[in-house]
């Protein structure tokens, strides 16, 4: 049968306070909880059985001092001789210190002596009575001062009257609070004890886990190097092992990891190296031997005209020298495209300026650029990165963004290159920008991180997409 639903979420909650506190907290709790719940135990029940003990001897007591009073007043009482009587109340009073009063009645139901200075009280005499047959009688009466055990014995069968003796329990009460004390002082000590020992015990048992608590902080930051001391021979030793063999195998793993990550660097860079190279050799190609062919065709072409005189053949000379001419400009472009003569003989500025010009002119889309480079000049990959990755950005503008504006801002800040493209185009979802159908993306963060900067964007669908370029700088070597 399960519980109820209140009763499994009551014990959730508990249970979650409980879970919440530190294993020290918990020990500690746990030592301290037994040794009072222990405490109050034995405090409990050694108060009940010493109390339960001291009343029957006080009732035991009573008895017999009644008993004594009662054979002792006899001849007094037969003679008439109330002085006596009288002195022996006293006597009995005075030898023993439980006696509250005692008073002997007559007879005939006169008290005939007792030991109340200021007048008996009223209503005493008729709280007990006993029979003339009985042994005793014990009545237990509430009083300012406490209970008194008033005991009733009868003085020969009856005959000579009635003895009453009435005995406090105050003495009782005093030695209960005594023993109490003691014990509480016992418990008190014991308790003090027990905290010693469970703080010992919480020390030896927590600081093992709580250096493992702060190793783990360490390996967590890549220092795979720490290594935890093996307190014993127990589980926490075992974890404390299990544990180094972790970081060794961290250490290994992050090894190997920078082994990959140094060579997948060195392959990125040379593959970008080869790339580079190789496009400016295609573009050199283009500009001195294609582009030197193609001027030849034009001016032969042009020499052929002149000596010419038959129209439809000036007039075909004419379409293939405008086809020879729009042919020489696009290698042009292609080559200026491939490697931009500008940024190996000027700098990044100039070749960014002619970037954007063309751009602007080709896509018919304005370009708001702002260029703080200054004149000092980078380390060629820098510029050559920074000049990719915006070439990057306005095809990928170009071709999918649909914008209306672009910005490009590129400037030195805090000793780092930033570049900033934003565009107000239809945007994209920047969380999936990896794969295979975003390439360009993943080749301009490559260039970036190739030279330990960064690269972030920062788009969603319809409003636009702004990326973020840093590069640390490097002058350029003279």
């Amino acid at each position: 049968m399960k519980p109820p639903p209140f009763v499994r979420q009551l014990f959730y909650k508990i249970w979650n306070i409980i879970s919440a506190v530190s294993v020290r907290a918990k020990i500690l709790g746990m030592a301290l909880g037994l040794v009072l719940l222990l405490g109050a135990g034995i405090t409990v029940q050694v108060r009940a059985s010493l109390a339960a003990i001291m009343r029957d001897q006080l009732d035991d007591k009573s008895i017999s001092t009644t008993h004594d009073l009662a054979a002792r007043s006899t001849d007094p009482i037969l003679l008439n001789d109330l002085v006596n009587l009288q002195k022996l109340l006293v006597e009995t009073q005075a030898n023993n210190p439980d006696v509250r009063y005692a008073f002997i009645i007559g007879s005939d139901g006169r008290v005939l002596a007792h030991t109340f200075g200021a007048g008996f009280p009223v209503g005493l005499l008729e709280a007990n009575a006993v029979g003339a047959s009985d042994h005793h009688h014990t009545v237990v009466l509430q009083t300012e001062d406490g209970l008194v055990w008033d005991t009733a014995v009868p003085i020969f069968d009856g005959r000579a009257g009635t003895a009453r003796v009435g005995l406090s329990d105050a003495r009782l009460r005093q030695s209960l609070q005594t023993v109490t004390g003691q014990i509480a002082l016992t418990v008190v000590l014991v308790l003090g004890f027990g905290v010693l020992v469970a703080t010992s015990l919480t020390w030896v048992l927590t600081r093992p886990i709580l250096e493992l608590v702060n190793a783990t902080h360490i390996v967590s930051k890549g220092d795979f190097s720490l290594r935890v001391q093996r307190w014993a021979d127990d589980e926490i030793g075992d974890l404390a092992e299990a544990f180094n063999a972790m970081t060794v195998e961290l250490a290994r793993t992050d090894e190997l990891r920078r082994d990959r990550e140094e060579l997948r660097r060195q392959l990125l860079e040379r593959v970008i190296s080869t790339q580079e190279d190789e496009r400016k050799r295609i573009a050199r190609e283009l500009h001195d031997s294609t582009s030197q062919n193609l001027t030849s065709l034009m001016v032969g072409i042009r020499t052929m005209s002149a000596g010419c005189k038959d129209p439809a053949m000036l007039t075909e000379a004419e379409k293939l020298r405008a086809v020879a001419a729009q042919t020489l400009d696009e290698i042009h472009n292609i080559s200026m495209r491939l490697r931009p003569r500008l940024l190996d003989d000027i700098g990044l500025s100039a070749a960014l300026e002619k970037l954007v010009a063309e751009w602007q002119a080709r896509y018919k889309i304005p370009v708001d650029l702002l260029l703080q480079c200054g004149p000092q000049r980078m380390a060629a990959d820098i510029e050559t990165a920074i000049y990719r990755i915006v070439q990057e950005a306005l095809t990928n503008i170009a071709r999918h963004a649909s914008a209306r504006s672009v910005s490009v801002l590129v400037e030195n800040r805090n000793g780092n290159l930033l570049a900033v493209i934003e565009d107000d185009g239809r945007g994209f979802d920047s969380a999936a920008s990896t794969g295979d159908r975003h390439l360009g993306l993943v080749g301009m963060r490559e260039r970036a991180e190739l030279l330990d900067g960064k690269l972030t964007i920062e788009s969603t669908p319809d409003s636009g997409t702004s990326i973020y370029v840093e590069i640390p700088q490097k002058e350029a070597r003279a």
